[in-house]
């Protein structure tokens, strides 16, 4: 029997430790010390039951098929400081440094999470798992369960030295090479579908801004086209002109300012320094337009002096300045967007494969190690276990009270609770 296995001095130690019931306090108190005792006490039968899961984890492990590991290495990409902030400067003529920050700060504070994210997720698995078949690979009959294949024989992680490591597990060395460094293909091709780095962001919402523009343009050359026809030509003499384009330059730095605002409110909040240094410099310039509009004796021309001018001229100034307010602002919005394009193209050529999967020459150890180790753990757990179990019937043995407890926990157990 397995309560046998300890020697004759441990078996009477056992019985004057729990023979006494006097010994016994009420609630049964065991110290960590009487449980380390008695599982010293049985160590030859945790040593038996641990052998046995042990002897049962390398059968296991054997029987598992052979796997490789492939290791690809990829430099994420670095945010570069943008040329669009020098862009707006030249642009408002006031200030601009807002964009400087918003441009150079960096939107995410750990790009490596970000690319990380990026090649664990759903888009990059399907499209590894199709272009090599790994649903019949894995058995799987839907696609969930070969996403799910993937993930357990892929792991992606940060080194010390800041690379991404894309490690692959497979039974075919020459596929398990192929998938990692086709993982660093498929970054690239999501990439472009979406606007990850603080250059494509501002690409893609300058983009919307550019389209509202033009709209916006088309309209006010319509509008003056329609003007010309129905009141003629009007003659402006040198100071008008000049006027009509200071007008129109300082209401296009207030719109550009406006969009510079809102596309900082997109990726910051209200206290940041960036935002609240952009809000200053909008407020400066409308404090501008505004005192030109009380040096104005006809509203809506700042500082013409136009109100002996007929109403067919004045509707001509009118449509000529809505036309020139459009002109530069869709010019201004041209620019900002080229200028985020070009540091968006400078983004995209940065990523790098640092060190490409080769076809591995040994088998991957891993999988079979943990399973050895888990099956250890499990038999050293379940002996001591035991142990402890055969250790409470005897003491059941000794004391009576003890067995009813033992008794009531198993009645416990075994039945169930009515509803």
């Amino acid at each position: 029997m397995i309560g046998k296995d300890f020697s004759i001095e441990e078996t009477a130690a056992t019985k004057d430790a729990v023979a006494s019931p006097e010994a016994l306090s009420d609630d049964y108190e065991v110290s960590l010390v009487d449980v380390l005792t008695q599982l010293a006490f049985r160590k030859r039968l945790i040593a038996k039951v641990t052998g046995i899961a042990v002897l049962a984890g390398v059968i296991l492990a054997l029987v598992q098929p052979v796997e490789y590991n492939a290791i690809t290495k990829i430099l994420p990409p670095q945010q570069t400081q943008s040329s669009a902030s020098m862009m707006m400067n030249q642009l408002t003529g006031v200030g601009g440094g807002s964009l400087a920050s918003f441009a150079g700060g960096g939107l995410f504070k750990t790009p490596e999470d970000t690319y990380i994210g990026m090649l664990t997720s759903r888009p990059v698995a399907d499209a590894i798992i199709k272009k090599f078949n790994l649903a019949n690979v894995s058995n799987a009959k839907e696609m969930t369960a070969a996403r799910e294949a993937l993930a357990d024989s892929t792991k992606v992680s940060t080194d010390s030295h800041g690379f991404i490591v894309v490690s692959v597990m497979d039974t075919d060395k020459k596929r398990v090479a192929e998938i990692a460094n086709d993982y660093p293909n498929e970054l690239r091709i999501l990439m472009k579908t979406l606007a990850v780095t603080e250059a494509s962001q501002r690409r893609l919402f300058y983009d919307d801004q550019l389209k509202q523009s033009k709209e916006a343009l088309v309209t006010a050359e319509l509008a003056f086209q329609q003007v010309q026809q129905q009141k003629g030509l009007v003659q402006l003499d040198a100071q008008a002109k000049a006027m009509i384009e200071s007008d129109s330059v300082l209401r296009a730095q207030i719109a550009a300012k406006q969009v510079q605002v809102e596309a900082l409110r997109s990726y910051s909040t209200e206290h940041n320094p960036s935002v609240q240094l952009a809000e200053s410099e909008l407020a400066s310039l409308q404090a501008e337009e505004t005192r030109m509009e009380q040096r104005n004796r006809t509203p809506g021309f700042a500082g013409l002096g136009l109100g002996n001018v007929p109403v067919s001229g004045l509707e001509y100034l009118r449509a000529a300045r809505e036309l020139q307010y459009q002109q530069a602002m869709y010019e201004m919005l041209m620019k900002q967007y080229d200028a985020a394009k070009l540091d968006e193209s400078k983004d995209a050529a940065i990523i790098q494969v640092v060190e490409p999967a080769i076809e591995p020459d040994r088998k991957s150890p891993q999988r079979r190690l943990l399973i050895l180790l888990l099956a250890t753990f499990l038999g050293f757990f379940t002996g001591c276990f035991i142990a402890l179990v055969i250790w409470m019937k005897e003491r059941a043995q000794a004391d009576p009270r003890l067995a009813v407890k033992l008794e009531n926990l198993k009645l416990a157990l075994a039945v169930r609770k009515s509803i």
